[in-house]
């Protein structure tokens, strides 16, 4: 006779994560860090994913869309081939600098990361096209379709672009963040290059791979 335990909720699997996955003492600092500049962070299980998928598609070219203080740049940055470099896009220079900051204390060097400091809806069209393995998007919702029309460009074949904050939103939802979310989420399910996904972790993923 076997006996099986069944998660019952969003709570119970992030205590799983949580304890499975707990923040290092890098981590802790980065995202004491990213609480002092009020700056909102991905949480372990979320990271973790990150780390997974940088990790699976042996990254050497990662994107990320929202630099924050460096928390989410952190896990991309373990889970990367080890001459991987990040490409990190934020508007705030002191969001860039903390998260500078957080990656050489990590044990990163500089040559690991790019930090571009500007508008992602300007800067993604600079990048290079089909250059890139991986693309995390954790910035203002209600840029989220400009983000994926530009951020799918910028993948691979077999590269993926990740969505953070992509819950399930009530239909009753008509405040432009909620028309953002609908939008992308049609936009990636529609497009004949992407098999999309998501995950029900933390605040919610919406993933999409590029088959062409």
């Amino acid at each position: 006779m076997t006996s099986e335990t069944h998660l019952t909720g969003v709570a119970d699997g992030g205590e799983l994560v949580e304890g499975c996955l707990p923040d290092d003492e890098a981590l802790v600092t980065v995202r004491t860090r990213a609480a002092e500049l009020g700056c909102a962070a991905v949480d372990p299980a979320c990271g973790g994913v990150l780390s997974f998928l940088a990790a699976a598609l042996r990254a050497r070219a990662v994107v990320e869309v929202g630099t924050g203080a460096g928390v989410s740049g952190l896990y991309l940055l373990r889970g990367m081939v080890d001459d991987g470099v990040l490409t990190s896009i934020d508007l705030e220079p002191e969001h860039q600098r903390a998260a500078r900051a957080s990656f050489v204390e990590a044990g990163f060097p500089p040559g690991r990361t790019r930090l571009i400091l500007g508008r992602a809806l300007d800067v993604l069209p600079r990048l290079t096209s089909g250059g890139y393995d991986l693309v995390f998007v954790d910035a203002a919702l209600v840029e989220y379709p400009g983000y994926a029309t530009h951020g799918v460009q910028l993948l691979r074949p077999g590269g993926v672009i990740v969505f953070h904050n992509v819950p399930g939103v009530p239909p009753a939802r008509r405040d432009p963040e909620a028309l953002a979310l609908r939008e992308v989420a049609r936009a990636v399910r529609e497009d004949e290059r992407l098999v999309p996904t998501l995950l029900p972790v933390g605040t919610g993923l919406l993933l999409a791979a590029a088959v062409r």
